[in-house]
This record gives C-alpha cells, structure tokens and sequence, in this order.
C-alpha cells in the first residue's frame, strides 16, 4: 500500500474518530467523499486493480459489520466509516482493522464497564444479545443503542486507534 493512499485513509480515520470521540456521530459528509476518494486513489496508485481492491475492501468492511447495524448494537456511522476505510485498504488489511477493531472496542467496554461499575448488568445484556442471536429475533431495547442508559463504545474511535496502530506498522516497515 503506498503513502499516497494509507497518508489519506489515516487522515480519515483520525478525524472520523475524533468525531465519534466528541459528538458520539461519524457524518455522512465524511465517510461518503472517503468511500469515493479511497476508489480514486487506489485507481489513481494501481489503476483496475486497485480499483477492485478498494471495492473489495469496502465490501467486506461493509458486509462484515451490516448485521451488528440490523441489531442496533453498532451506528450506521460507524459501519459507513468501515466501508471508507476498505474502499483505501483494501480486503486484507481491512480485515485486519477489524479484527482489530474488535480487540480495540473490547478493551474500551471492559474499562468502562469497570468504571462505571456495571460488570453484573454488562454480563446479563451478553446474555440478552446472545439469545437473541441463537433465535434470529431483535434483542430488547433494553440492549441495543436505543437505551440511554446502556453503556456505549465509540467504535470509531477503536477502528480510527486501530487504523493509527495499523498505519505506523506498515510505515514503519517501509
């Protein structure tokens, strides 16, 4: 991945982030031009195949997180900035963002989780999710974003972490 693509999709990562830090949104005026700008660049840097890979990239981001979207339990925000980030890193390393990500978000959950000292209720509402899960139906509102008092993750700000971490590592080792 070249610098004239991983400088831009870190760019939007970090800003997407501090966004998703400060306003708990990730805009559309954002992650929509990343989406296009990640597309031209890619064909800019490698032509058709990097055209494909960025779509590829974006696809996957976007299919991967799709059904955390049905369920409520992740923003269409957040899901519009993974498929930006593929649409700059393509498939391979979009994967690696959100297995990442993940990691990244479960930290941030358990150290809320332990701030503010909700561990018993955290463990039932996994419970509630699972259910939910195993019975194709929609969990209670009580466990999805809709609550305001569930506990919330910014999970822009773990995949924008995540995107900084995997970015110096490829920079560094150029």
């Amino acid at each position: 991945m070249s610098l004239i693509v991983l400088l831009p999709a870190l760019a939007l990562a970090l800003v997407a982030g501090w966004t998703d830090w400060r306003s708990r949104r990730i805009p559309n005026w954002l992650t929509v031009p990343g989406f296009v700008v990640g597309i031209f660049l890619n064909l800019l840097a490698s032509g058709w195949p990097g055209f494909k890979t960025s779509i590829l990239g974006a696809g996957l981001g976007l299919l991967v997180l799709f059904p955390f979207v049905m369920l409520r339990s992740l923003g269409a925000g957040d899901w519009k900035l993974a498929g930006a980030l593929g649409a700059f890193v393509g498939p391979e390393a979009m994967l690696s963002l959100l297995v990442g990500s993940v990691f990244m978000a479960g930290v941030m959950a358990l150290a809320l989780v332990i701030y503010k000292r909700r561990f018993r209720q955290t463990l039932r509402n996994i419970g509630h999710m699972l259910a939910s899960l195993l019975t194709f139906r929609m969990p209670s509102a009580e466990v999805s974003l809709d609550n305001p008092e569930s506990l919330k993750v910014p999970y822009g700000v773990a995949l924008a972490l995540t995107a900084l971490i995997f970015g110096v590592a490829r920079g560094w080792r150029k």
